[in-house]
């Protein structure tokens, strides 16, 4: 996993994971990287892979890479602003029409010619990229020396395949492993659509002849782009607590489907992450008891990628649970139908709860996670 598919090393990369609405954790994380570093207009992640949500972070932060303390700024006031509203149609005309198509699919669905494709339409996510996001912006930083390369991946509904598309300087070379593909592309909207499009939840974006949804879907070593772009060193932000383990308890209730929803959901942008994180370290202590001239003389391509991760210190289904009643009411309504306004369903709301009581505190919350970590995040990225 640590072959680099002939790219030569190019330093720190950055790895945001996906999670919907969880993403903000990210960027306060990023504020408090800008705060530590002595030269705010210094990127330290020339390598930027994002994954879901975190592909817009990642992209948000390549179109201005030749200034990432402006970059971060300009992140959190994205995100500090953010409602439901700006992300998928939340008004009760659009819910509804969303809930009488599902409706007629589930009773009538042999007559219906255009079954309901998501639950919510994401329509106003793409206007509100094309606002913000200047993709012209991806070209002048590499250019300028300031980015080597930034990719988004998402997964192909036809091919099953996890699609790395990236954008970066010309040196830097596709790859191809088993159900794994880096593709050069010039990054767009598109890209970022498909990329966090959630199952279920949100359509799939076309891309050239395929379709594609969210990238954590099948994303079996989501440091693997990273790797491949030439990283010597690998940031990783996550979007639930590492290795967290709850003690197990009696329950007699029935799980809702909320609480099933949240399950599969965190299976899909949380467990591939942290396996692939023990991973990376397992071969990293297997490298070390391995002398170096043994390598060279075994052909061994394998070489050492240090990591560090940031993950939330509290648990961010609880904080979604006390800031579920920010959500328009008709979501509200949709929602707890299927018991996603209670503790037990926080995990569904977590992804979905774009508003801005709650993404204010995940960005405070990777803020001080942060710096409470200032010594060793400063030595790992040389700031």
């Amino acid at each position: 996993m640590n072959d680099t598919a002939n790219n030569p090393p190019g330093g720190t990369a950055l790895v945001l994971s996906g999670g919907g609405a969880r993403a903000a954790y990210q960027v306060g994380v990023l504020l408090a990287v800008a705060k530590l570093s002595r030269q705010r207009r210094h990127n330290p992640f020339p390598i930027l892979c994002g994954t879901s949500a975190g592909a817009i972070n990642a992209v948000g932060l390549a179109c201005l890479a030749d200034h990432f303390g402006k970059a971060s700024a300009l992140l959190a006031s994205f995100w500090r602003n953010m409602r439901a509203s700006d992300i998928y149609r939340a008004d009760a005309l659009g819910v509804g029409l969303t809930g009488a198509r599902w409706l007629a699919a589930l009773t009538v669905g042999w007559a219906i010619r255009n079954p309901p494709r998501s639950l919510l339409d994401n329509a106003p996510l793409a206007r509100l990229l094309r606002r913000h996001l200047d993709f012209a912006g991806i070209e002048r930083s590499i250019a300028k020396g300031s980015l080597r390369a930034v990719c988004v991946t998402a997964s192909g509904y036809e091919s099953g395949e996890s699609i790395s598309f990236f954008q970066g300087h010309p040196a830097v070379q596709p790859w191809h492993r088993v159900q794994r593909i880096g593709m050069r592309s010039r990054l767009d909207i598109e890209h970022l659509l498909a990329s966090s499009a959630i199952p279920f939840i949100f359509p799939a974006t076309r891309i050239h002849r395929e379709y594609f949804g969210d990238g954590s879907m099948r994303q079996l070593a989501p440091l693997s782009p990273a790797i491949h772009l030439g990283a010597e060193r690998v940031f990783v932000i996550g979007a639930g607590r590492k290795r967290e383990n709850l003690p197990r308890q009696q329950v007699d209730r029935y799980p809702s489907l909320a609480q099933i929803a949240g399950h599969a959901l965190s299976s899909i942008f949380l467990d591939s992450l942290a396996v692939d994180i023990e991973r990376m370290e397992r071969i990293n202590r297997t490298l070390s008891a391995i002398p170096p001239e043994n390598r060279e003389q075994g052909n061994i391509s394998l070489r050492r990628v240090d990591t560090l991760v940031i993950s939330p210190s509290e648990r961010i289904d609880r904080i979604a649970a006390d800031h579920a009643e920010a959500l328009p009411w008709p979501i509200r309504a949709l929602l707890g139908g299927i018991g996603a306004m209670n503790r037990q369903g926080g995990a569904l709301t977590s992804y979905l709860l774009f508003e801005k009581p709650y993404t204010q505190a995940l960005i405070d919350l990777g803020y001080a996670d942060t710096l409470a970590r200032d010594v060793e995040v400063g030595d790992f990225l040389n700031l």
